[in-house]
């Protein structure tokens, strides 16, 4: 995560939830802007022009008329918005002794699936609390992602928990690449993010990770090693659609060009 990644040749970026932003059901009106003219917009997208990379903009608090959302804004090289993903699932946990959140009392669910198109691999993006449901990824899979990414700031309860299970998990499930991509850890912060980010490949092992503190994850996508490990394992062709099936609703669109 971070622009300078592009110094390592990187192609695609991807920058953590919230990540020009505190999190929390209490700051999201104050910082949220518009998109697309609100002023994250326009950095990420003179980002991407200027780096000549897809940009996946972590999330930031969007404000729509009266309604707010958790957005992620992603940008082409050539500096062409490509989409943009309203967080879906929003994180109304409370888990005693840990953590309580509440974001529905300030945010509104998206109801968009975003998948975009990247050199030979297709992406799909969530964000956060999106990656514990795993439908929306399976859906994904089926309309083509070799690549999962969610930006996702899990805190210091859920994310011992679940980071690493989920990222792998949905991995395993889908024999995609998956990615969740966090802020640092700042324990002085009123929310305190787990602060790893890390890749997992289409088997579910580990990649490439860091955490908590700042840094870049570089990671290199195979579309041969997809290619093997389906053909190995080909769940694909061995599910049972005449008795179970993840379907769409006739309310699900998919990307939301800007």
């Amino acid at each position: 995560s971070g622009i300078n990644a592009e110094y390592g040749g990187a192609k695609l970026i991807s920058l953590p939830e919230c990540f020009n932003s505190p999190y929390g059901a209490q700051f999201f009106a104050d910082y949220a802007e518009p998109i697309p003219d609100g002023p994250t917009t326009v950095f990420l997208k003179e980002q991407a022009t200027k780096h000549g990379i897809y940009l996946i903009g972590g999330s930031h608090p969007e404000r729509d008329g009266d309604k707010l959302y958790n957005t992620c804004v992603i940008f082409g090289p050539d500096g062409e918005a490509i989409a943009k993903h309203r967080k879906v699932h929003l994180a109304d946990v409370n888990i005693p002794g840990g953590i309580l959140l509440q974001e529905s009392s300030a945010l509104t669910p998206g109801d968009t699936f975003t998948i975009f198109n990247c050199g030979e691999f297709k992406i799909g993006v969530g964000v956060c609390y999106d990656i514990r449901f795993p439908e929306p990824a399976h859906l994904m899979k089926m309309r083509g992602a070799d690549v999962l990414i969610y930006p996702g700031a899990f805190n210091m309860t859920t994310g011992p928990l679940y980071f690493d299970l989920l990222t792998r998990a949905r991995a395993t499930d889908n024999q995609a690449y998956c990615a969740s991509v966090s802020p640092a850890r700042d324990v002085d912060a009123s929310y305190v993010a787990w602060g790893c980010t890390l890749v997992a490949g289409p088997s579910g092992i580990i990649m490439d990770q860091i955490g908590p503190d700042e840094g870049t994850v570089y990671t290199e996508f195979s579309m041969e090693e997809l290619k093997v490990i389906r053909a190995g394992v080909p769940i694909w062709k061995q599910k049972r659609p005449d008795i179970y099936s993840v379907r769409e609703t006739a309310k699900l669109t998919w990307n939301m060009p800007l």
